[in-house]
């Protein structure tokens, strides 16, 4: 269900082949069974089995003896058995809906109306919208306990908005650090040290299929940039409908207080 298309078909066409010269073996192992075939012949027990692992059945060569109709009997059972399974397969692969959201290769901690603020920013990279869109952020830490137990904690981190009721171009989460943040004290080396992760899942319902889709993306301490901002990807055109620019959603810039010192 995950991998990409060609290594799935790749993957199916060598079960097949495996299967067909599997059952061929069997065939010839069992000597002159197969009624209209050369018993010498490696290619007419192929080629037979084929017939047989499709379904098809031309006519031309058929089993002849005991051992050949079992043979058939295993091989027609397991080419129906892998059919089927191919089947639902394909159709859950081409029914799943994917949220096919674009997350920005970095996030950044500038001042928001005064505030510093963790950012990152997301874009719906689909034609349609997904409605009622939810964010989840947690930061991931290894953390000492009083005990002196080394353990991985999740602090959830609170966003300024985490609900989006329509998301059709872009999203830009924050999250104010804020006295009680666990990430108000920003230091990377403190948190690559401790083997921290900024943790995003994103849930949503596809406008077009009515079905959940979700996203999952990560933020290692050395991707978090502090003192930039994201450039405006936004382009209003003439006629007032608006568009993005997908090329320039990973880009960044110094703050301006940075460019002039």
């Amino acid at each position: 269900m995950t991998v990409r298309w060609p290594t799935l078909l790749a993957c199916i066409f060598a079960v097949y082949v495996a299967a067909n010269v599997l059952f061929a073996v069997l065939c010839r192992l069992g000597g002159d069974c197969i009624a209209s075939a050369d018993p010498d012949s490696f290619a007419d027990a192929l080629f037979f089995s084929v017939q047989t692992f499709a379904t098809i059945g031309y006519g031309a060569m058929a089993p002849k003896t005991t051992y050949a109709h079992v043979v058939v009997a295993m091989e027609a059972f397991l080419g129906m058995a892998t059919t089927a399974l191919c089947t639902g397969l394909m159709f859950a692969r081409f029914s799943k809906p994917t949220a096919r959201v674009t997350f920005a290769n970095s996030a950044v901690i500038t001042k928001r109306t005064g505030v510093r603020t963790l950012m990152f920013r997301m874009a719906n990279d689909r034609a349609n919208s997904i409605v009622e869109a939810r964010l989840q952020v947690a930061l991931t830490r290894m953390e000492t306990t009083a005990e002196g137990e080394r353990m991985r904690r999740f602090h959830d981190l609170e966003l300024v908005r985490s609900q989006n009721m329509l998301f059709a171009l872009s999203w830009t989460a924050m999250h104010e650090l804020r006295p009680g943040s666990p990430l108000e004290r920003f230091d990377v080396a403190e948190l690559e040290r401790d083997s921290a992760e900024l943790v995003v899942s994103f849930v949503g319902l596809d406008a077009t299929m009515n079905q959940t889709v979700h996203a999952r993306w990560s933020y290692l301490p050395h991707e978090i940039r502090e003192g930039h901002r994201y450039v405006d990807i936004v382009r209003v055109h003439e006629d007032g409908t608006r568009a993005l620019d997908y090329a320039r959603i990973h880009d960044t810039a110094p703050e301006p207080s940075t460019e002039r010192g």
